[in-house]
C-alpha cells in the first residue's frame, strides 16, 4: 500500500518498563512505523433491498504473527500511551484500503470518544485523508466504540456537531453492553445503533433476549435511529431479526471480515431473506413473565413509637378519619400495627379509656404482622396472605428492606393487582396449558398475513366435552385438555407451526409445514388412542354416556372425540385475523357434523390470488372445492 499520508511519530519501545513486553512492543513499533497493517471489511446487509448497505472497516496485523489481532495491537498501543495516535493511523489505513477496493455503500469506521475529542486529531480530522482518496464524508459513518464515562455531554455535543457539519453520520456500538448506553443514545442521537451480539446469540429460543431486542427496536423507531443486529451466526437468529423488522444485519452467517469482500451477498442469504416462512417467536414462560415486586404497592405512612400513649393514638385517628392503621416502629424495626377499630373498640367500653389512655400504645398493638421484603413478588405475598390464618385483609402489611421499615402495602390493592394480572395473563397465555392465548394467536396471524405467507389455520375442538365434565368432574376434564395440548404439540413443528390455546377445549394451530394434512391426521389418531385411558370401561362398552343436556334432559352422548376444521389461507385471500377466525370457525362447525374424530378442510380461495408458494405447500385442491375427511373412514 502506498504511503499517502505523512508518517506519524512513535515512541521508543525500550522505554517500556513492563517485564517481558519489550520485545513485542519493539515489534509493534517497527510494524506501525513501516505501516505493515491492512484493513478487512465485514458487510452490513440491508434486509429490505438484499444488497450490502455498508462495510465495517477493521484493522489487522500481518497474518500468522502475534500482532495479527486488533486486540493485541491496541494492547500494545495502550502500554505505549499512544492509543489515539494508533487509532488515527488505523483509520487512515482502513480508508485507503476501502477506496482502493471501490466497494459500494458506506464505510463504518471505529472511533473511541477520547480520540474523537483529542484536540491533536480534531484540527484536521479525517477530511484531508478522504479528499486525498477521492472520498466524501457522506460515505463514512463514525462508529463510537467505547463506553467511556462522559462527564461533560455538552462538550461531546460540540465535537460531534463538528463531525456532523462536515457530513459524517454517527453510529453507536454495543447497545446493551453497559448501563451508560441508553444515556449515550439519548444524548448523541446517532443515525445507527448496533445491538450487542450478546442479545442476538440464541435470540430465537430466548424469550428475554427477544423481548429486550423488540424493546430496542421500538425505541429506535421512536427516536429515528436504524438498528444493526450484529453477531448473527445462525439461520434462526437471521430470520428472527428479519421477522422483528430490524433492517440491517451483520455477522458470520452473512459474511466474515475479509481483505477482499464480495460486493454482493451470496444467493443463499437472499433466499433466506426472502423466504416466505415466518418463524415462531419465543414465548415467555407465564410463571416468570408475571413477576412484579411488591414495592410497586409501597405506600408511605408515618410511624409511631411503641412508647406513645394510647390517648395520642386515639386523637390521631379522630383527626384523620381515613387513617385505618398506624405502623409501630422502633429504631427502624417494625414491631406491629395499631388498627383504628381496635383502639375505638377499647375506648368505647366503660372505664377502658381511663384504664388504657395513659398506657403506651404497644399495649393495643397487634404484633402478628406480615412483613415482606420489597423484592418479594406480589404473587408470593398474596400466597402468604391467603394461607395465613390471621386476618390481614382489613389492614395493611409492612414492606421492609433488609428488615428495616420502608412503608406499607394495602391488602385490597394487592388483591386487585393479582386479579388484573390474571385477567391480562389469560389473554396472553392459558393458565392451564401455558400455551399462548388469544392476543399472541391474533398477532401471529397478522404477521403471516402481512408477510403474504401461505399457511393453514386449524381449529381444534372437543366433541361431547360438556357431558364428560358433568360425569367425571372438572379435574378429569382438565386432564383431557392437557392431553389434547400435548398431542397437538407433538404433531406441530416447533419452528414453523404455531400452537395456541383459545380457552377451554378450543385450540388453534397455524401451520406452515408442507405436510400439515398428515400432521392433522396424526393428531386425530393420537387423540383416539389416548382418550380411552381417560374413559371408564362401562362407558367405552356402551359407546357413550348418558348425561343432562342444557335443557336438563337425560340424553345419550357418544364418546368424546376431536374435530379439526382447517382453513387454507393463500396470500391475498384474507386480510385480517377476524376474517381468518370467522372462516376457520365455520370449518370447525362442518367438522363437528361428522361423528367421531374428523377433519374438515375448507380449500376455497378467491380466483387468481393463489400463488406458486401455495401450490408448493400443497395448500390448494385441484378443483378449489370444499373437501371433508372422516378420520374413521381412512
Amino acid at each position: 500500500m502506498s504511503n499517502l499520508f505523512m508518517p506519524l511519530e512513535f515512541p521508543d519501545a525500550t522505554c517500556c518498563t513492563v517485564p517481558g513486553n519489550a520485545q513485542i512492543l519493539t515489534e509493534f513499533v517497527e510494524l506501525i512505523s513501516a505501516r505493515r497493517l491492512h484493513g478487512v471489511f465485514q458487510p452490513i446487509l440491508d434486509m429490505h433491498s438484499g444488497k450490502y448497505f455498508a462495510f465495517e472497516g477493521l484493522i489487522r496485523g500481518p497474518l500468522g504473527s502475534s500482532l495479527h489481532s486488533p486486540q493485541a495491537l491496541f494492547d500494545c498501543a495502550r502500554q505505549l500511551n499512544m492509543t489515539c495516535q494508533f487509532e488515527h493511523l488505523c483509520r487512515e489505513i482502513v480508508m485507503a484500503d476501502y477506496a482502493q477496493l471501490k466497494l459500494p455503500g458506506k464505510l463504518f469506521i471505529n472511533a473511541s470518544i477520547p480520540c474523537l475529542t483529542d484536540i491533536n486529531f480534531r484540527q484536521d480530522g479525517d477530511l484531508p485523508h478522504l479528499q486525498a482518496l477521492g472520498m466524501t464524508p457522506g460515505q463514512v459513518v463514525i462508529e463510537i466504540t467505547e463506553n467511556h464515562l462522559v462527564s461533560d455531554f455538552s462538550a461531546l455535543h460540540d465535537v460531534l456537531a463538528d463531525y456532523r457539519s462536515f457530513g459524517f453520520d454517527l453510529a453507536m456500538d454495543d447497545l446493551g453492553e453497559g448501563f451508560s448506553n441508553l444515556r449515550m443514545w439519548s444524548e448523541v442521537r446517532p443515525a445507527f445503533v448496533k445491538i450487542d451480539r450478546h442479545f442476538i446469540t440464541g435470540i430465537a429460543d430466548d424469550p428475554l433476549k427477544f423481548q429486550l431486542v423488540r424493546a430496542m427496536h421500538q425505541i429506535a423507531e421512536t427516536c429515528g435511529s436504524e438498528l444493526i443486529a450484529e453477531g448473527i451466526e445462525t439461520e434462526a437468529e437471521f430470520t428472527t431479526i428479519r421477522d422483528l423488522g430490524i433492517r440491517f444485519a451483520q455477522g458470520y452467517l452473512i459474511a466474515r471480515p475479509s481483505a477482499e469482500p464480495l460486493a454482493q451477498p451470496i444467493d443463499c442469504i437472499n433466499q433466506l431473506r426472502t423466504s416466505a416462512r415466518i418463524i415462531i417467536f419465543p414465548q415467555q414462560e407465564t410463571n416468570n413473565a408475571g413477576y412484579v415486586p411488591i414495592r410497586q404497592l409501597l405506600r408511605a405512612m408515618d410511624t409511631i413509637s411503641p412508647d406513645i400513649e394510647n390517648d395520642e393514638v386515639y386523637a390521631r385517628f379522630e383527626r384523620e378519619p381515613k387513617l385505618l392503621s398506624l405502623p409501630v416502629v422502633k429504631e427502624g424495626k417494625p414491631l406491629g400495627m395499631i388498627n383504628r377499630y381496635t383502639v375505638i373498640d377499647h375506648f368505647a367500653r366503660p372505664y377502658r379509656r381511663e384504664l388504657y389512655g395513659k398506657k403506651p400504645c404497644h399495649t393495643l398493638m397487634n404484633d402478628a404482622i406480615l412483613a415482606v421484603e420489597h423484592t418479594d413478588s406480589i404473587q408470593e405475598v398474596a400466597r402468604r396472605l391467603s394461607s395465613d390464618e390471621r386476618d390481614h385483609f382489613l389492614d395493611y402489611f409492612i414492606i421492609v428492606r433488609d428488615g428495616r421499615y420502608l412503608g406499607v402495602g394495602s391488602s385490597r390493592e394487592l388483591m386487585n393487582m393479582i386479579t388484573n394480572m390474571q385477567m391480562k395473563a389469560a389473554r396472553y397465555a392459558n393458565p392451564l396449558t401455558q400455551l399462548p392465548g388469544n392476543v399472541p394467536i391474533n398477532e401471529h396471524i397478522e404477521r403471516l398475513l402481512a408477510s403474504k405467507t401461505p399457511f393453514v389455520a386449524c381449529y381444534a375442538d372437543l366433541d361431547a366435552f360438556k357431558p364428560y365434565n358433568d360425569i367425571y368432574g372438572f379435574r378429569r376434564g382438565d386432564d383431557v385438555i392437557l392431553m389434547l395440548a400435548k398431542t397437538l404439540g407433538e404433531v406441530a413443528d416447533a419452528r414453523d407451526d404455531f400452537l395456541g390455546h383459545i380457552g377451554g377445549d378450543d385450540f388453534m394451530l397455524l401451520f406452515q409445514s408442507a405436510d400439515w394434512e398428515a400432521r392433522c391426521r396424526q393428531a386425530l389418531a393420537l387423540f383416539d388412542s389416548r382418550i380411552g385411558h381417560l374413559i371408564e370401561h362401562e362407558h367405552q362398552a356402551a359407546g357413550g354416556f348418558t348425561a343432562e343436556n342444557r335443557r336438563g334432559e337425560k340424553v345419550f352422548t357418544p364418546l368424546t372425540s376431536l374435530s379439526l376444521g382447517c382453513l387454507v389461507a393463500s396470500p391475498g385471500t384474507y386480510h385480517s385475523h377476524h376474517e381468518i377466525a370467522a372462516g376457520v370457525t365455520e370449518a370447525k362447525r362442518q367438522a363437528k357434523k361428522t361423528s367421531g374424530s374428523s377433519l374438515f378442510v375448507e380449500r376455497r380461495t378467491l380466483h387468481g390470488l393463489a400463488d406458486d408458494s401455495s401450490n408448493r405447500l400443497g395448500l390448494l385442491g385441484n378443483d378449489s372445492s370444499i373437501t371433508a375427511f372422516d378420520h374413521h373412514a381412512q
